[in-house]
């Protein structure tokens, strides 16, 4: 998924111009805010009942109701909004926004059936659907460029792009929907106890999914309302954004699939310190990797997944500039989902919203403060402070709230993979001029991990059944 969704990158960078690949960022951008308003924490809320459920097809027919209601109410102020908004006007991102609102549709109706696959320990079939969806977008996408369309200023070619993500979305919901049916039987069942339950519970967890949608998703918006060049701006802090999202989404797949067994475990009151402790090193390891390669082969990593036009140069900063600055958040990143799935799984919502709150206040005040002198520099600054705020507390209460079993020896072999990780990508990072160079070294640096985590005895740490 990972490796498709780079590759759409690439070939989006490719195929449009700076300024039209900026309002494709801005749409997605501005939609996100939106997605995960219309989310309103139903899915991690949906997956702790499920797997307690004894009526597991009622559960399922209440949240695909209100998943339904909450989507078309989010998604139709979003686009209400994108029209309405002065600045925009003669741009082509209200339009961009309206067809691009098909992949939050989708994608947030498949989610909710994702569910399914979670507490059955199906998860191939989200395999299934998810890279499918990646190969049609990626694919037909890819057919432009293979037809000669570089760098476009045509609009047309980025609806068309746009479309095509929408297309990829209707089909990880089939394939959701059909392969879902199997294990469950999907009907729309509106047992108004069963409903305002969910939604009881979902409230606090929607506001913090709000909260965190606002000092992740907003400042793509905000850089459009406040920089007059934001297509520029957008096109190369977009970009970046695309590629530090690989680095959040494993972390939280990861998660996602432990909350069932989490909260199954915690319910019969069984001690779950290993789990965490296992889950919290694997969690820092993949933040560790993904935030030294984004601090040491920035320029060859975006040299790869865009073009030169997004590089830095002697006058001014590029996407390379941006994806450094962004190596410590994505490393961040997983110690603030882990908190937070840990509050949520044992209820602690008014923490968890104050706490994110506070997140969400503060990047707005930053990114308000530096983004109109500073562009997406300004922005990576906020991400920054945003995530070292938010990784203390969250982890610290956290830890108040269930016990974690790590041993001693498995923080010392951390400690070592990432100073030996680190020493090979700055050593290295100097010979790789091009693209042919960057693939060479990418692969040597895998294998590399590999055979490294190996001599440390990394994958002893989790060999044993508890996990």
């Amino acid at each position: 998924m990972a490796a498709l969704s780079i590759l759409t990158v690439k070939f989006v960078a490719i195929g449009l111009s700076k300024e039209l690949a900026g309002n494709y960022n801005s749409a997605y951008g501005f939609l996100q805010l939106f997605g995960i308003l219309a989310d309103f924490g139903l899915y991690a809320v949906g997956v702790r009942e499920m797997a307690r459920a004894k009526d597991r097809a009622t559960v399922l027919g209440a949240l695909i109701i209100i998943r339904s209601v909450i989507l078309l109410l989010s998604l139709g102020l979003a686009i209400a909004l994108i029209w309405m908004m002065p600045q925009w006007r003669g741009t082509p991102l209200p339009l961009s926004v309206t067809i691009a609102s098909l992949v939050p549709l989708f994608t947030l109706l498949a989610g909710i059936l994702r569910t399914v696959f979670q507490v059955h320990y199906r998860m191939q079939f989200v395999f299934l659907a998810e890279v499918t969806q990646r190969v049609i977008t990626t694919g037909l996408i890819g057919l432009f460029i293979v037809a000669g369309v570089h760098t476009s200023n045509s609009t047309d070619i980025l609806y068309a792009f746009l479309l095509i993500g929408g297309i990829g979305a209707f089909v990880l919901f089939l394939i959701s929907w059909i392969t879902a049916a199997r294990f469950e039987t999907i009907r729309l069942r509106s047992d108004r106890a069963v409903m305002v339950s969910i939604l009881r519970q979902s409230i606090p967890f929607g506001a913090a999914f709000l909260c965190m949608a606002l000092y992740r998703q907003l400042d793509v918006t905000m850089i459009a309302l406040l920089r007059p060049d934001f297509e520029i701006q957008n096109a190369e802090y977009g970009f970046v954004l695309r590629m530090v999202e690989m680095g959040y989404i494993i972390p939280t797949f990861l998660l996602n699939s432990v909350l069932p067994t989490l909260s199954e475990r915690d319910g019969r009151g069984e001690d779950t310190a290993v789990l965490l402790g296992k889950t919290l090193m694997i969690l820092l390891l993949l933040g560790i990797t993904a935030g030294l390669f984004c601090a040491f082969w920035s320029r060859p990593l975006v040299q790869l997944l865009t073009t030169d036009a997004y590089l830095s140069t002697p006058i001014r900063h590029g996407s390379d500039t941006a994806l450094m600055l962004m190596g410590l958040p994505v490393f961040l990143n997983g110690l603030v989902q882990y908190g937070f799935y840990v509050l949520l799984n044992r209820g602690k919502s008014k923490p968890l919203i104050a706490m994110l709150g506070c997140g969400a206040v503060l990047s707005i005040a930053l990114n308000y403060t530096l983004i109109p002198q500073y562009g997406y520099i300004g922005a990576t600054v906020t991400s920054n402070v945003v995530h070292i705020f938010l990784a203390t507390v969250l982890v610290f209460a956290a830890l108040q709230a269930m016990r974690v079993s790590i041993p001693v020896s498995g923080i010392g072999k951390i400690i070592l993979y990432a100073i030996a990780l680190g020493a090979g990508l700055w050593r290295f990072a100097p010979v790789l001029h091009n693209e042919v160079s960057s693939v060479v070294g990418l692969a040597v640096a895998s294998v590399g991990m590999i055979i490294g985590g190996w001599a440390l005895g990394i994958h002893t740490l989790f060999m044993k059944k508890e996990l």
